[in-house]
């Protein structure tokens, strides 16, 4: 009986979509906050969080596609499952897909219309190159640049993508999961900017308030797909 009892609260869980209601949406506020006023103090190792050895420098497949980035930011987790079983929740990321995985209260404050899943979903398992993916349902989608199941998908953004002649910016979302010989995965997530000097730019691609923002969400994002993926094996 104590076993059932423990498989059902396992279970609901599972099935409780993340970063779900008012105390989520105050927690993600709070982290946003206090990682602003802690920048100076922790923005370095915050770059390279959970990071280990070189991770944080070595080359990951997207880097190309900004090669000279005014800023970068590589995050790293360990996960207790293969790397076809981490695969499944990267695949369906996104607006109208399976969501992010992050605070979705708050993110549907700002006019996301996220609804993260705690499935897997059949009809998103297989992003191609070519396929837009929207982090906000009014603003330019990030395009797949590269895929390698179980191992990469590397997303890139830029308004010249969308009719802007102006260049002021581009950046890359990279998603890899490397097989880890205890049988396990490391989960890299990376991204890498470039902007041009005039604020417009520096807003929309520049480190500050992006980085910050990116690495609060980012984080709730990794540890997720680390809870999903490990309860799902």
């Amino acid at each position: 009986m104590a076993r059932k009892s423990l498989d059902r609260q396992a279970g609901t869980r599972s099935a409780r979509p993340p970063g779900v209601g008012a105390v989520a949406a105050l927690e993600g506020v709070a982290l946003i906050a206090g990682h602003m006023v802690a920048t100076p103090f922790i923005g370095g190792r915050r770059l390279r969080w959970g990071t280990v050895g070189t991770e944080a420098t070595d080359p990951l497949p997207g880097d190309d596609l900004v090669p000279e980035p005014k800023w970068s930011y590589t995050l790293g987790v360990a996960v207790d499952a293969a790397p076809e079983a981490v695969w499944p929740w990267i695949a369906q990321i996104g607006q109208g897909r399976g969501g992010f995985y992050t605070y979705q209260t708050l993110e549907n404050m700002a006019g996301c219309k996220i609804t993260n899943t705690t499935e897997i979903l059949p009809d998103h398992q297989h992003p191609a190159v070519g396929d837009d993916i929207y982090l906000h349902p009014t603003t330019p989608p990030q395009r797949v640049e590269m895929v390698d199941p179980p191992n990469a998908i590397v997303l890139f953004g830029s308004p010249a993508d969308v009719g802007d002649d102006e260049y002021w910016g581009m950046a890359t979302w990279q998603f890899i999961v490397n097989a880890d010989p205890s049988g396990g995965s490391r989960f890299l997530t990376r991204g890498r900017y470039d902007h041009a000097p005039n604020w417009k730019s520096r807003l929309t691609f520049g480190r500050f308030p992006i980085e910050v923002i990116s690495f609060v969400m980012s984080r709730k994002m990794m540890l997720e797909i680390k809870r999903l993926a490990e309860r799902h094996r």
